[in-house]
């Protein structure tokens, strides 16, 4: 499994043309070959979450690929020539929104194919900190209730892709909203249950405003986007104080970033290490969290174990 710490090697659009044309014509890819083009259109989404809850609505009616592969930091992502050349066969690309792929309208600009936003209609919470003041939270995925939005989005656009699978589509997005559904009231269950000086969740990212939210859980981060302002000795201190002062049992990291501020935190307070949580991407096949299901649940009990102290369960 590759390390999910490591960032994409930032590749920069003026070259993308170049290289891409050389790619093309040596047959090389720069990444791991994608299964051959079997005739159903292809869906292009921008990261490993978004692709999983799309072939739960899809079925085998199209391919679905994302343009990130396990283990990416989606916000600063610089698509690579292999991404440009697998995106020209696109029939529909989607993606979250709410300002989370800042890359998106750079790399559609070259794509000939339509696109969708899968987070319309979503109600945004708003970042209130680190010059973020305002702008939507895009982590929008990690409320339950959201992802039930985001499943009608996909319908719709699948829908209007292939027609003539809609009822399959329909009938599709109806089970998966109701396992949703089920993995919402699970995880509410699981984390309203926690005493109330444990109530505190303090990760490396905001990105579990929504989780947050649901779960009755006061949040607390070191930033409020990834960006290259991580791990600041203010943001350090802040979270310390916090933590102190909350006596707050346990710290979390995301599997995405570097975790060593946040190892900081636990050392000098003297609060147990939480875990790793996952947010923008799943893990390999045979990881914890191969599906967005997963991803809820592994995150749900290993925030429960980590502020009780208890052991996850099976």
């Amino acid at each position: 499994m590759p390390n999910l710490r490591d960032w994409p090697i930032a590749i920069h659009f003026a070259a993308i043309i170049p290289i891409a044309a050389v790619v093309v014509a040596t047959g090389c890819a720069a990444a791991s070959p994608e299964p051959a083009d079997d005739g159903r259109p292809l869906v292009l989404t921008t990261f490993t979450v978004l692709a999983d809850m799309v072939r739960n609505v899809a079925g085998d009616a199209v391919r679905v690929e994302s343009v990130t592969r396990v283990g990416a930091e989606i916000h600063g992502y610089e698509p690579t020539p292999d991404d440009l050349v697998r995106a020209q066969d696109a029939d529909l690309v989607l993606r979250n929104g709410l300002g989370l792929e800042a890359w998106f309208d750079r790399f559609t600009s070259r794509v000939d194919a339509p696109t969708a936003t899968l987070s319309d209609g979503v109600p945004a919470i708003a970042i209130d900190a680190g010059g973020h003041e305002g702008r939507p939270n895009p982590h929008a995925w990690m409320s339950t209730g959201n992802a039930l939005v985001y499943v009608d989005n996909i319908r719709d656009a699948l829908t209007d892709l292939a027609p003539e699978h809609a009822d399959a589509f329909a009938a599709n997005a109806e089970e998966y909203q109701a396992r949703v559904t089920e993995i919402g009231d699970d995880l509410r269950e699981r984390l309203g249950g926690l005493p109330e000086h444990q109530r505190a969740l303090v990760t490396c990212e905001g990105a579990f405003s929504y989780l947050a939210r649901d779960a009755g859980l006061t949040e607390r981060y070191l930033w409020p986007v990834n960006a290259d302002s991580e791990g600041t000795p203010q943001q350090i201190a802040a979270v310390i104080t916090f933590v102190r002062a909350n006596d707050v049992p346990a710290v979390f990291c995301e599997t995405t970033v570097n975790d060593g501020a946040q190892r900081q935190v636990a050392r000098e307070t003297g609060a147990a290490w939480g875990g790793d949580l996952y947010v923008d991407s799943l893990s390999e096949p045979d990881g914890p969290v191969p599906t967005y299901l997963d991803l809820l649940r592994h995150d749900a009990e290993t925030i429960a174990a980590g502020l009780t102290g208890e052991e996850t369960r099976s």
